[in-house]
């Protein structure tokens, strides 16, 4: 199949990476399973035994006419321990590499359907400067969006870095959540030919 290059041009591209039929299903698990592996996971609460004294037994069991207490920790007590208390865990899940490079390809060929991916020649500045940038974007009619190229321009991120709504990476940094949220996505003809080697 073929890709509009901006200019008039086109280039060809493998249908298997950019033609590919969209599985709802499919993004919706790897996307989920990136989300909860960007977790921190280090909530911690501490429960009646974390909980600093509380080893003295309060009263003693019989003969007060009070209820029984072993300990002022109990969770039941004020300033007491959590009856379940949070510990740091980790939330990743596995994903499958077939199955990760398999949703990169649907969003990708969903882009391409929704028309809300455009190939250009080059992508670059001569200076970190967010208006050069912004003047580019301009020409191409975009307010927001995703720019994709095949190595990390240290210009092109810095001048991106100052505009809201615009978010720039190499296709070493390219994940699943930065493609299914931009409202566009513009990327460098040797980002494709990346991609491509990437995702076969």
């Amino acid at each position: 199949m073929k890709l509009a290059v901006a200019g008039g041009k086109s280039i060809e591209v493998s249908a298997a990476t950019f033609g590919r039929d969209f599985s709802e299903p499919l993004v919706h698990q790897v996307v989920t399973a990136y989300l909860a592996g960007a977790r921190a996971g280090t909530k911690a609460q501490k429960n009646r035994s974390a909980a600093r004294g509380g080893g003295r037994k309060p009263w003693r069991q019989k003969g007060t006419g009070r209820a029984r207490a072993g300990t002022i920790r109990s969770p039941i007590w004020r300033g007491g321990g959590r009856a379940f208390a949070a510990a740091p865990r980790d939330h990743a899940h596995k994903v499958n590499r077939k199955m990760y490079r398999g949703a990169m390809q649907a969003i990708l060929s969903e882009l391409v359907r929704q028309d809300r991916l455009t190939v250009v020649d080059r992508l670059e500045l001569s200076e970190p400067r967010s208006r050069l940038l912004k003047a580019q974007l301009n020409d191409m009619g975009m307010d927001t969006g995703l720019l994709v190229t095949a190595e990390l321009d240290q210009n092109l991120y810095l001048a991106s870095r100052n505009l809201p709504g615009i978010h720039s990476l190499d296709v070493a940094g390219l994940d699943p959540v930065s493609l299914v949220t931009a409202d566009r996505v513009i990327m460098t003809v040797d980002a494709v030919s990346r991609i491509q080697e990437w995702l076969g």
